[in-house]
């Protein structure tokens, strides 16, 4: 499976009413070390079955970059039955973004 563009129009759908954990990559096309995660993203979205990867893209989206207050991107947020329960901001490693689930 491959990462999600998600929006506001599906992410009561996709995020809140997911059975699986979601892990969300806020991210722009213009930044670079975003670009640098999006590799690692869509090889964890295609491995882990288990997992919902979801892209939210900052400028296309600025309400639900607001309502994570996101301030810098990239910005991973884990949500599980709907709730946060974990987040970082900046490219992390594989390992890094894997410890978060």
């Amino acid at each position: 499976m491959s990462a999600i563009n998600i929006s506001k129009e599906n992410f009561q759908k996709e995020v809140v009413n997911s059975d699986k954990p979601v892990l969300l990559d806020f991210w722009a096309p213009w930044c670079g070390p975003c670009r640098m995660v999006v590799p690692i993203m869509e090889e964890i979205a295609r491995e882990r079955p288990d997992i919902k990867v979801g892209k939210i893209n900052v400028d296309e989206q600025p309400e639900l970059a607001s309502q994570f207050r996101v301030m810098s991107i990239p910005a991973l947020v884990v949500m599980k039955s709907g709730r946060i329960t974990g987040q970082t901001i900046g490219a992390r490693p594989k390992s890094q973004i894997l410890a978060m689930l």
